[in-house]
């Protein structure tokens, strides 16, 4: 068991708020979130406490476990505290190795709050279990979707066109002869512009660009095979469950070679400055740019954050859904989960990363029950290209959302935009 070390210091503090919990006499007990909960080394946790009229005692128990549950060590601290006087409470945990782990924190047995933390994400090792023809496997797709006619079809649409950009419904062909679509903004002055590819999130809503925002670049929303636009012409049920039996038919080969038809199309327009390729998304939309990014080179830049689909055994061990529908879908097939998983390794982004040559921004939620940040860095840290990442202490999967995370995005792609058209 690995060797954890706790202190306990106490300060006058000024605090208000109110929150009763589980010891006698606490006016307030609120956890501060310090360093993003995100370590170098050794871990510390302020418990900031308050007491009430009659003053305040109790016990307080912080217990650590590994993200996938298991209990490493826990600790207890007897508090008293005068009448109407503050006080904080800090656990130091050292000797962690890198990973993410659950903090606990009760107070006199109840409950208060549990949250993730991590230790040196960067060092997180998930070791690649891709199979010798992993590689060959991918090429031969790319060959098959470069084979395949495109068709591109574009049709206005004047209610999302606006004051600075045009708008248009896109179809085209894309591995296996399946039709695609997307949304394609385009900038009414006439010139060569940066792209910025968005790639959606799983079964998200569609939605399209603006006509009235970000006249300085093109816009293309892809809905990959089966989502988005293409919903009612969906042929894959569960489409993370579908063809799950065998790499060649496997939902994710046709949806991983929707996102290069989506650069082919975009590279294939003359508003498009083909040295100003940009990739976003989130969640299956992260996932899906990372897998675009490792496939593709005319990509050159990348920002996903929350990213899906990756290091696939840990993360079934770590959440329920998506692993529920994947061995229940393995079960229906009659396939053996270690051969479910040799399936999957196919797709792993953990596996496709290392072909990434493009910079990389990710963000993740630390407290993201859908795709859990270990999860992100399996993919993360094998890519070797220049690469940087943005922690949301305590938020989870919706981080897209966040200013914070918008900004950073935006500066990366401005960043690049400067260096490629200088």
């Amino acid at each position: 068991m690995q060797r954890l070390r706790l202190s306990f210091i106490v300060f006058v503090l000024l605090l208000v708020g109110s929150l009763p919990l589980g010891a006698k006499g606490l006016h307030e007990v609120r956890v501060v979130c310090t360093n993003d909960w995100v370590y170098e080394d050794e871990a510390f946790f302020n418990v900031m406490l308050a007491a009430g009229e009659r003053g305040a005692s109790g016990k307080l128990t912080l217990a650590i476990a590994t993200d996938k549950g298991f209990e490493l060590e826990y600790y207890e601290q007897s508090y008293q505290i005068a009448a109407g006087e503050p006080c904080q409470v800090q656990f130091l945990v050292d000797d962690l190795d890198a990973g993410f782990y659950i903090a606990t924190l009760y107070d006199d047995g109840v409950k208060f709050k549990s949250f993730n933390f991590g230790v040196r994400p960067d060092e997180i090792s998930s070791p690649r279990d891709a199979k010798a023809d992993f590689w060959s496997f991918w090429q031969q797709s790319l060959n098959e979707l470069a084979a395949v006619e495109p068709e591109y079809k574009l049709t206005l649409d004047t209610k999302l066109s606006g004051r600075l950009r045009n708008v248009y419904v896109v179809e085209m062909k894309s591995w296996g002869g399946e039709t695609i679509r997307g949304y394609w903004a385009v900038p009414k002055a006439v010139g060569k512009y940066p792209v910025v590819v968005t790639y959606m999130g799983y079964a998200a809503r569609v939605w399209a660009p603006s006509g009235d925002r970000n006249g300085d670049r093109v816009e293309f929303i892809l809905s990959i095979r089966g989502q988005g636009l293409n919903t009612p012409y969906n042929t894959y049920g569960e489409w993370m469950c579908y063809g799950l039996d065998n790499k060649e038919h496997y939902y994710y080969r046709g949806a991983f070679l929707d996102t290069v038809r989506a650069i082919d199309f975009v590279c294939s327009r003359p508003e498009t400055d083909t040295r100003c390729i940009l990739l976003e998304g989130g969640s299956q939309g992260g996932a899906l740019t990372l897998a675009a990014a490792s496939l593709d080179s005319r990509v050159v830049g990348a920002a996903p954050y929350v990213p899906f689909l990756s290091d696939f055994r840990d993360y079934f061990e770590i959440v329920d859904w998506p692993a529920s529908k994947y061995f229940a879908e393995a079960k229906r097939l009659g396939i053996s989960r270690d051969a479910m998983y040799d399936v999957l390794a196919y797709f792993d982004i953990k596996n496709l990363a290392e072909h990434i040559t493009c910079p990389v921004i990710m963000g993740f939620g630390l407290q993201d029950v859908i795709c859990p940040p270990h999860t992100n860095f399996a993919g993360y840290n094998a890519i070797t290209s220049p690469k940087q990442w943005i922690v949301f202490a305590e938020k989870g999967h919706n981080v897209g959302f966040e200013r914070r995370w918008i900004d950073a995005r935006e500066a990366f792609f401005k960043k690049i935009i400067a260096e490629k058209t200088k």
